[in-house]
C-alpha cells in the first residue's frame, strides 16, 4: 500500500474527478511514502503548521491507472533513513489517482507536544 499525505479538504475538493494534488502539476508526480514511520517524519517536516485534519490516503498500487516509479528522495530529518539518502526510495505516482485505487484513509493525530505522532482509522 502506498501512503500519501493530504489535507482532508484536498481529498474532498473534487470528488467527481481523479485525485490530482498541486504537486502533480508542479513536479509531474504525486509524492508517497511506503511506511508509517516515513509518513510521520514527512508530516512533521512538511506539514508541521497544517492545522488539520491531515489524512493518509492508502493507495493500492495494483489498482492505479497511473504508473508508479520508486525513486531516490531526500528523507526528512529524523526519519531514521540511512546516511546515504540516495538509497532511500520513495514511490512517486506519475499521473492522477483514480479514486477506486484508494483503499482507505487514516487520520494523522498529534501528540500532547503538537507533533504528528500516530495514525488512526478514519471513517
Amino acid at each position: 500500500m502506498l501512503m500519501h499525505l493530504t489535507t482532508l479538504d484536498g481529498w474532498l475538493a473534487h470528488p467527481d474527478r481523479p485525485y490530482a494534488p498541486a504537486s502533480l502539476a508542479l513536479e509531474g508526480f504525486i509524492h508517497c511514502s511506503a511506511d508509517e514511520a516515513m509518513v510521520l517524519a514527512v508530516a512533521n517536516d512538511r506539514f508541521a503548521r497544517t492545522p488539520g485534519p491531515l489524512m493518509v490516503l492508502l493507495i493500492d498500487e495494483d489498482a492505479l491507472d497511473s504508473p508508479v516509479r520508486w525513486e531516490p528522495g531526500v528523507p526528512p530529518a529524523g526519519a531514521g533513513a540511512a546516511d546515504n539518502t540516495a538509497e532511500v526510495l520513495f514511490p512517486h505516482i506519475y499521473g492522477p489517482v483514480n479514486r477506486a485505487a484508494v483503499a482507505g484513509m487514516l487520520e494523522v493525530e498529534r501528540d500532547a507536544g503538537g507533533r504528528w505522532a500516530t495514525l488512526a482509522l478514519w471513517s
